[in-house]
């Protein structure tokens, strides 16, 4: 399926203005800013047609641009990356599927968006696509410590039978009685923030109003499921290091940890 992958960058974040220009020192000391680092992993996964960077903000632009980037320029009116990856469709004829790899995700390994890929070609029922990790006990309780300090450290998402969302949120889902906290078997998924549409479910999800629950939580996939379209969720492997979005400025150096652990550079 011809696929293009879209990398949506603003620089007006709530909680870290200004983060897709931070720089982050890679296993050797390289030192890139986030939006090259999540660049260079969508340019990472075989098989794709086109790679562009999404944004509203000169200063990206001119950043992405001198690394060799193809941009588009978007609206500042789009609320969230995947309406930002809407306004990108009139550049992307001939296209069938459409990644959504956000500008904090620089550690996305590329076989994840290829599993989306492959669970779309082989399902044309599948409007839409995420992946999520199963986390081990470990990991659950980092959430939910950041949970108790009132800092997001993750999303996470609970799954139906039939592999499809039921919820995201922000909150540490599902609960987990103290008793079985060490039972890695549990259905715990931490989301992992790339989504892959057809184009067809991209130009719907533009159409639509947020919903009170997206708004809320500040998820944007839950638009999806708040008018009542489905989410299939791709179970993907540990890739072997951690997985850590840049949200806060305190995330640099996990960032940075993942990147040196994972032999990136």
């Amino acid at each position: 399926m011809k696929t293009a992958i879209i990398v949506p960058a603003r620089f007006a974040s709530t909680r870290y203005p200004g983060k897709p220009l931070v720089p982050l020192k890679g296993a050797r000391g390289t030192s890139k800013p986030l939006i090259r680092r999540s660049w260079e992993a969508a340019m990472a996964v075989p098989g794709i047609e086109r790679v562009i960077v999404a944004t509203d903000d000169d200063r990206i632009a001119d950043a992405a641009r001198g690394f060799g980037a193809d941009v588009a320029m978007t609206s500042e009116a789009c609320r969230n990356g995947t309406e930002r990856c809407a306004a990108v469709l009139p550049l992307l004829s001939g296209i069938e599927l459409v990644v959504n790899l956000q500008g904090d995700a620089p550690l996305t390994p590329p076989g994840f968006v290829a599993a989306l890929v492959t669970s779309m070609a082989r399902d044309d029922t599948i409007g839409v696509a995420t992946p999520a990790l199963r986390v081990t006990p470990i990991v659950h309780a980092r959430l939910l410590a950041d949970q108790k300090v009132e800092r997001v450290g993750g999303t996470t998402v609970a799954i139906g039978v039939r592999g499809d969302a039921l919820y995201f949120s922000k909150a540490v889902i599902p609960h987990i009685p103290p008793a079985r906290a060490d039972d890695p078997a549990l259905p715990r998924f931490l989301h992992i923030g790339v989504y892959a549409y057809r184009t067809a479910m991209l130009e719907t999800y533009a159409a639509l109003p947020p919903g009170p629950l997206e708004e809320l939580e500040g998820l944007e996939q839950l638009r999806f499921l708040e008018h009542g379209l489905p989410v299939r969720v791709v179970e993907v492997p540990a890739p072997g290091y951690d997985l850590w979005e840049l949200n806060n400025p305190e995330d640099v150096l996990a960032v940075e940890a993942a990147l040196a652990q994972g032999g990136l550079d």
